[in-house]
């Protein structure tokens, strides 16, 4: 039992430092950093490139990778995106890191060079020394685990609570405002503050790598864990963090002892242990009214904030004709293109389905759902199972696993109807994981990773065909959108999205108009998992990861994720840009398609409503410019 003790403290002082500095980081700055993951992995990156790749020994690798490369990455990351963040809404701020989170890896991939189920070393020496206490085993990475929260412990009381630095940083916690007025630059101490969190964020990536493998997946598994932590402390309290922390480090382990190692309950139930944690912690807080967004600074800040507005409306003409030749464009895409192009026009056509529930939850409903990926693998799993299974019609298939879906999208939304939006996006994800690692990885559903056989209609079996077939079944759905957008339910919902206190004021009901988003945008996605699946003939369980979901959220954000034509837009864009990379470019490029859409979501946090939204609001300038100029020039020539 010792034994299982010693890796559970371990395993939960890395999840401590992770928390740690994610707590640290959102009560100084107001920023919750889905980045964590992508930090880490580049710093852990470095540190490998230098200790494993060019030979240097572990001291020398180590003081370069976290005492000089990471500070001078997160004082970079705060320059650049960062400080443009704080006062910008919690939608903007998830977006914007989220996008992050993809860019980095590919990025730092591209420069250092790709790795393939590497198994990195720690900071221990290797061949690892193993010692017996008590008669249980004790390795040196572990140890090495226990010293590393314990420096970042004394050393981080230390200076927040003893030193003048610690003394600005409480102060910038407290008012960014008062701070400035005291005659500290907020500026300064929030730069320190991201270069601590950086150096932080690698070391539990360098840490964790020789466990869950040096890559960009196992940094993120490490993320979503101390995301639990970081829930129970209510994203401010480090303390509980860290206790937290340790205690799911310690469950995860010691039940290890009393499972089968080779039951697929026990691959199953490990896994869970940090949603389990996040799940009692969030049903607590929500039942006591604890579990709204909270705003960094006091009440001065508060007051002085710009507030962002909402985008001005466009008139219903407006986009109407430059919808219908996008449309008609896309349309004869397929039929211009060979099998093999307008077999990825269909599948970005499919994933503008399932991004149209982009558009209704987070869009429309201004709710940061960080499942739609889900709710789509599990509409291709249904419809799959439907069609090989009992024979099913394939379009009836998907039609019904998608009505299947709804009650759970309904669930979701009440359950995560009282919490704030950055809760909501950590519940969401975190259910995204749950049922990544519980559904999906059956061997039912999973297959070796083929999944199961999803055909297509008899009259659509060629690409061309199934590529106008999709669309069509797009069209339908993005009129289905754009009626609720403008029915009364619509309204509701647009109310609800800019003020919830001011909609409950005026006798509308917050819940109804959510649960409504949901349960329509999870049909939606359920339909694009399904078309997906008939695209491919298979149903494919890791096409549907959490994670590329991300990605999905950054194309469509970077276009906009109101507009319906932008989630057609960035459908074909996520297939056929990649394409053309790997067809047309050498292999080495290949991550630069995914480095792009995560650098447009970055660009969110100057521009909120998406380049379709800012271009199509310049070309509505630029006409009613000329409109209003025809007139006068029109008159002058009749004076003369």
């Amino acid at each position: 039992m010792l034994s299982y003790v010693l890796a559970g403290l371990a395993l939960g002082s890395i999840y401590a430092i992770a928390a740690g500095s994610l707590v640290v980081t959102y009560v100084a700055s107001g920023i919750f950093s889905l980045a964590f993951a992508a930090m880490a992995f580049t710093v852990a990156r470095v540190y490998y490139a230098l200790n494993t790749e060019a030979g240097w020994p572990i001291v020398p690798s180590a003081v370069v990778a976290l005492l000089l490369f990471a500070p001078v990455l997160g004082m970079a990351l705060y320059w650049v995106l960062f400080r443009h963040l704080r006062q910008r809404s919690m939608l903007v701020k998830l977006m914007a890191t989220m996008g992050l989170s993809v860019a980095l890896p590919p990025l730092v991939e591209l420069i250092m060079g790709h790795l393939t189920s590497v198994t990195a070393p720690g900071l221990a020496p290797r061949p690892l020394t193993t010692w017996h206490p008590f008669g249980a085993v004790l390795n040196a990475d572990q140890l090495v685990a226990y010293i590393g929260l314990a420096v970042v412990l004394i050393v981080g009381v230390g200076v927040l609570r003893f030193t003048d630095v610690g003394l600005k940083v409480r102060a910038l916690v407290d008012s960014e405002a008062l701070t400035g007025l005291s005659g500290t630059s907020p500026g300064r101490v929030s730069l320190g503050v991201w270069a601590a969190s950086a150096t932080l964020s690698g070391l539990a990536g360098i840490l964790i790598a020789p466990t869950a493998g040096l890559s960009a997946e196992g940094m993120t598994v490490l993320m979503s864990a101390a995301f639990a932590a970081v829930v129970a402390a209510r994203l401010r309290s480090l303390p509980i963090a860290v206790g937290v922390a340790l205690a799911m480090g310690l469950v995860t382990t010691v039940i290890q002892k009393y499972l089968d190692a080779e039951s697929p309950f026990t691959a199953a139930v490990v896994p869970s242990v940090p949603f389990a944690f996040m799940l009692v912690f969030l049903l607590y807080y929500a039942a006591r009214g604890q579990a709204g967004d909270t705003t960094a600074g006091g009440a001065l800040d508060r007051a002085i904030s710009i507030q962002e507005e909402a985008p001005a409306a466009s008139s219903p003409r407006s986009g109407l004709i430059p919808s219908a030749v996008f449309v008609v464009i896309v349309a004869a895409l397929p039929l211009m293109l060979s099998e093999y192009w307008a077999g990825l026009a269909a599948a970005g056509i499919a994933l503008g389905i399932a991004l149209l529930s982009y558009t209704l939850v987070t869009g429309e409903g201004g709710m940061v759902w960080l499942c739609q990926i889900t709710f789509a693998g599990i509409g291709a799993v249904l419809a799959a199972e439907l069609s090989t299974y009992h024979a099913w019609p394939p379009l009836l298939a998907v039609l019904v696993a998608a009505l299947v879906v709804v009650p759970l999208g309904v669930i979701l939304g009440v359950l995560t109807i009282r919490l704030g939006n950055l809760y909501v996006a950590l519940v969401t994800l975190s259910f995204g994981l749950l049922v990544s690692t519980l559904v999906f990885t059956r061997d039912r559903f999973y297959n070796f990773g083929s999944g199961q056989p999803m055909p297509r209609p008899s009259f659509a079996l060629e690409n061309q065909s199934f590529a106008l077939l999709t669309l069509a079944a797009f069209l339908i759905l993005g009129l289905v959108v754009l009626n609720l957008r403008r029915s009364t339910a619509g309204l509701a919902m647009s109310a609800v999205r800019w003020s919830e206190n001011g909609s409950r004021t005026l006798g509308i009901s917050v819940l109804q108009a959510k649960v409504l988003v949901a349960g329509v945008a999870s049909f939606v996605a359920a339909v694009g998992g399904g078309f997906l699946a008939m695209n491919f003939q298979s149903s494919l369980p890791d096409s549907y990861a959490p994670f590329a979901g991300l990605v999905w959220l950054a194309v469509l954000v970077t276009l906009g994720s109101r507009s319906i034509m932008a989630a057609l837009a960035a459908g074909l864009l996520y297939y056929l840009m990649p394409g053309l990379f790997s067809t047309y470019v050498p292999s080495e490029f290949a991550g630069i398609p995914v480095i792009l859409f995560g650098l447009g979501a970055i660009a969110l946090a100057n521009h909120p409503e998406g380049a379709v939204a800012q271009n199509g609001a310049a070309i509505a300038r630029l006409t009613a410019r000329f409109r209003t100029r025809t007139p006068v020039t029109a008159f002058a020539k009749e004076r003369v």
